[in-house]
């Protein structure tokens, strides 16, 4: 699934990295999406649309769409959604970005069908070939990324 990493913590996870050890000889590729492109190539509507949206993120959503649905009272307390606002901008550059991820079940103000269909919508659009960068592992490939503006899978 597409995500940011830790985007169900309070204070999610600005970097990340990957070091390549031992590399499959068959898939195992990691594809990156620029969520600051997907963002400059929406519509002006949609921009002003979303800007002030904020969404509920949780390690429950994205796990039960896979189906574990599980959860201890104790888990479920510990996963309690957060909220991230949609639109970002980053702290040092100014660039704004979509902020989405596969734990992003709900949208405040909006019905759950409704959220979910615009969530679906974004990430489609933010995914599509033009924003996306596969990398193909080879042993001791180092790879660091900001979860601030980049979702991956």
């Amino acid at each position: 699934l597409w995500h940011s990493d830790s985007s169900f913590r309070p204070i999610p996870a600005k970097f990340s990295l990957l070091s390549a050890r031992i590399v499959n000889p068959k898939g195992g590729n990691t594809e990156f999406a620029d969520m600051r492109a997907a963002y400059d190539a929406l519509d002006d509507e949609t921009k002003t649309e979303i800007d002030d949206m904020i969404c509920e993120h949780s390690l429950m959503y994205s796990r039960g769409s896979l189906g574990f649905l599980d959860y201890t009272d104790e888990e479920k307390e510990m996963f309690k959604p957060v909220l991230q606002r949609l639109v970002r901008t980053h702290p040092v550059h100014g660039r704004k970005s979509l902020y989405l991820s596969s734990h992003a079940g709900a949208i405040r103000g909006m019905s759950m069908p409704e959220a979910r269909l615009l969530l679906r919508d974004l990430t489609e659009h933010a995914t599509q070939p033009e924003f996306v960068y596969m990398h193909k592992w080879t042993v001791h490939d180092l790879v660091m990324w900001d979860n601030r503006q980049t979702v991956h899978r």
